[in-house]
């Protein structure tokens, strides 16, 4: 089975996504179809020495090696038998490409963000890997943090301070940012690079639609917004309102479409730009660039 990405969603900001649904272990789980590059069988995996435990190994496909995660192993779920249904799905996201290892793939769901609720605190843990859940058919999928979870193989993956401190000391403590960010550990490391390259004044929203009611309640008070916020950082894949649908409400709102918005995504590819184009935002940056981030946030607004 090969998914084609091209042609998917022509339409950008309608608050909408597709999501492959796979199973682990009879458990139902789902991630983007923007992420994903194409279903296969599964081939032989050659076995990497010392390498991180949820790694199989490497396969190549069509001349290029990948990492081979096993999601039994991610998930923590104890060995059983594998389903002969199971799947390879190739992804790509974070300027990376890597297979997962899944029991099988179901089918593909057409919903929206509103309709993903937010994991609570209470069951999801400080580590969790869900980043929100999907009701259906009196059924529940789970959306996963791939980004995280291949940060734990790979922590040189993840948004780097270091890259931040080469810029030098800065002062930009005047600049009010808002950022939209669902996940927890992201946002941590945004308030940490955004303080050493010295926004310190930034806040935090976890979802497009806790930012942009801030951003409305704001012009009620004063049209004025560039009183208040001067730009505007946000992620794409967010439960209740995307990053693309909160970029064309602040485009096509009389009081905020001067207020300038970067997306910053594991989901900025040559292949995916012309959606963030479409909805009129300045840029568009792929994480971990944090330091490219800041340089853009610095050519805006000062």
């Amino acid at each position: 089975m090969v998914k084609e990405n091209k042609g998917i969603l022509l339409e950008s900001g309608t608050n909408e996504l597709e999501i492959v649904e796979f199973e682990v272990a009879n458990n139902k789980f789902g991630i983007n179809v923007i992420k994903v590059k194409e279903i296969i069988q599964p081939i032989n995996v050659t076995f990497i020495p010392h390498a991180h435990p949820h790694v199989e190994g490497i396969i190549q496909l069509r001349g290029e090696v990948l990492p081979v995660v096993d999601m039994l192993r991610v998930l923590g779920i104890p060995n059983t038998e594998r389903n002969p249904q199971q799947k390879y799905i190739v992804a790509e996201f974070n300027k990376q490409r890597v297979v997962f290892h899944v029991d099988n793939v179901t089918q593909i769901h057409r919903i929206s963000w509103d309709q993903i609720e937010k994991p609570s605190d209470m069951y999801q843990g400080g580590a969790s890997q869900v980043i929100g859940v999907v009701k259906y058919n009196n059924e529940m999928i789970l959306l996963l943090d791939f980004e995280r979870i291949m940060v734990d193989i790979n922590p040189a993956s993840s948004i780097s301070i270091e890259a931040v401190k080469k810029l030098g000391k800065r002062d930009r403590s005047e600049k009010k940012i808002v950022v939209a960010e669902d996940s927890p550990l992201l946002r941590k490391l945004l308030f940490d690079t955004m303080s050493e390259a010295g926004y310190a004044n930034v806040d935090f929203f976890e979802n497009g639609r806790d930012a942009y009611d801030y951003l409305e309640a704001l012009v009620k008070a004063d049209k004025k917004i560039e009183n208040h916020v001067q730009l505007v950082v946000t992620d794409v894949e967010m439960p209740q309102m995307d990053g693309h649908h909160l970029t064309k409400k602040i485009k096509t709102h009389p009081d905020l479409e001067k207020l300038p918005v970067i997306i910053f995504s594991s989901l900025i590819t040559d292949d995916l730009r012309h959606k963030g184009e479409e909805v009129g935002a300045e840029d568009q940056i792929s994480k971990p660039e944090i330091a490219e981030l800041i340089l853009r946030m610095d050519q805006l607004i000062l």
